[in-house]
């Protein structure tokens, strides 16, 4: 019996042995939801901390309930290791690893090479490999098959790969990885064929592909449409902010058409693992095409301004109260990229907080989800505690982060200048109110702003 018919025959089974290498955001709900299926999973992380915990039964992921790894572990059906020689009994390994930009912006493919180093050395069984790891259109070509194939192993017979991008969102509670149609493309049919029959045990819908490029090119192409408009829509906040007008409002009018819009929505910049590293990995590639993206560029000059931007909005209101950034007590509120989560990926609170310690300010941050982060300098910085009688005491309060557990009328209450940079504090009437997009020049100052 050829290797494809007895892999098919496995994965009918559900006896297929399958790894998942990377247990971060991406790697340890896909592991959780292949052993829920009924598959044995080996999960493979090089971080000895996230492994000891699981092996407790316990998850550091918000949207993996410890509950469901306890079982799973119990019973081994989710084995987390760290050992690579497990690569040896594996029928399937699903490549979950990071893929940062290099500090000239360039993708950093160099997690993904060291683990097919790994599969290189341990490789017997001809595997499906399927890559899920977010990256520029040909890499799975280039850094596995090509590397694989060097050895005398032949795509589509000796081993089967596919490309299958990620579509997490972190704190969705309505999308989650069962329920997100699965882009999947494979190098041969015979390879794309196995990853259709195997993420169909665990996954409702598949979108099969006609290659591994189209795969990898349709993440790429769904976040750099995300990250284009964002910068859109923070440039239209600015310019509304100039005009005198206020874009939360018109965005809610534009909102109602029932076709032809889209709303999105302004802030202080982007954040998560996607959108601020996926169009650099396009732009990237396409300049050895010889191809210069100007979209792709601007957008990212853009959102990558809108923590400046903040800042000097910040000492704009300061200045109506007669006051500097300069020892000025500044309280961030909420340092997570996005709201209900724990995810400090990118977050553009994170330059916010450096960008105002630069300027002077004796800044603090308040976020119930993230307790903790470490600033540029290596130094360990706390979340301070909801102290409302102590909060009276700050100069300015900037919310960057619109959890939905912030108690927003209480916080409008203090009397303390608060810069709203998500419309959060929207339907609240103070005086000491001040949003991104919406001009202060003729907000009023009354004497009981001034005593703030």
């Amino acid at each position: 019996m050829d290797r494809y018919t007895a892999l098919k025959q496995k994965i009918e089974a559900k006896t297929a042995r399958i790894g998942v290498i990377g247990l971060g955001y991406v790697g340890l709900p896909l592991a959780v939801e292949i052993a829920q299926s009924g598959f044995t999973v080996f999960g493979v992380d090089l971080d000895i901390g996230k492994i000891e915990t699981l092996q407790r039964g316990e998850s550091y992921i918000r949207d993996v309930p410890s509950e469901s790894v306890e079982q799973l572990v119990r019973e081994g059906k989710l084995i987390p290791t760290t050992d690579y020689r497990v690569l040896k009994e594996l029928d399937a390994i699903s490549i979950c690893v990071p893929t940062p930009l290099s500090e000239n912006q360039d993708p950093d493919t160099s997690y993904i090479s060291r683990v097919v180093d790994q599969i290189k050395h341990y490789i017997q069984n001809g595997p499906l490999i399927t890559l899920e790891s977010t990256t520029y259109p040909g890499t799975t070509e280039e850094l596995i098959q090509r590397e694989l194939e060097r050895m005398g192993y032949q795509a589509g017979s000796d081993f089967f790969l596919c490309f299958s991008p990620e579509r997490v969102d972190p704190g969705n509670h309505r999308f989650s990885t069962t329920n997100t149609p699965k882009v999947i493309g494979g190098t041969t049919a015979k390879c794309l064929e196995l990853g259709v029959q195997l993420y169909s045990h665990f996954i409702r819908q598949i979108v099969p592909v006609s290659s591994t490029k189209v795969a990898e090119m349709s993440k790429l192409l769904e976040n750099t449409f995300r990250s284009i408009n964002i910068a859109f829509i923070n440039e239209m906040a600015l310019m509304c902010e100039r005009m005198d007008i206020d874009v939360w409002e018109v965005i809610k009018a534009s909102s109602t058409k029932p076709f032809g819009f889209m709303p999105f929505y302004p802030g202080p910049g982007i954040g998560g693992h996607c959108i601020p590293l996926d169009p650099m990995y396009l732009s990237w590639k396409a300049k050895g095409y010889r191809f210069f993206s100007k979209f792709i560029d601007l957008a990212q000059s853009i959102n990558n301004s809108m923590p400046d931007y903040v800042v000097y909005k910040t000492s704009v209101i300061l200045n109506m109260y007669a006051k500097s950034i300069r020892n000025s007590r500044v309280l961030l509120l909420g340092m997570a990229y996005k709201p209900d989560i724990d995810d400090l990926r990118e977050s553009p609170s994170l330059q916010v907080y450096e960008l105002f310690k630069e300027a002077g300010a004796l800044v603090d941050y308040y976020d119930p989800y993230a307790q903790s982060f470490i600033d540029q300098s290596g130094k360990e910085v706390h979340s301070v505690s909801y102290d409302a009688k102590a909060w009276r005491n700050y100069d300015c309060m900037i919310l960057l982060t619109n959890h939905k557990v912030f108690p927003y009328r209480a916080w409008a209450e203090l009397g303390v200048a608060i810069l709203d940079t998500r419309n959060a504090f929207d339907g609240i009437q103070v005086p000491h109110l001040y949003k991104l997009g919406n001009s202060v020049k003729n907000a009023k100052i009354t004497e009981a702003s001034l005593a703030i």
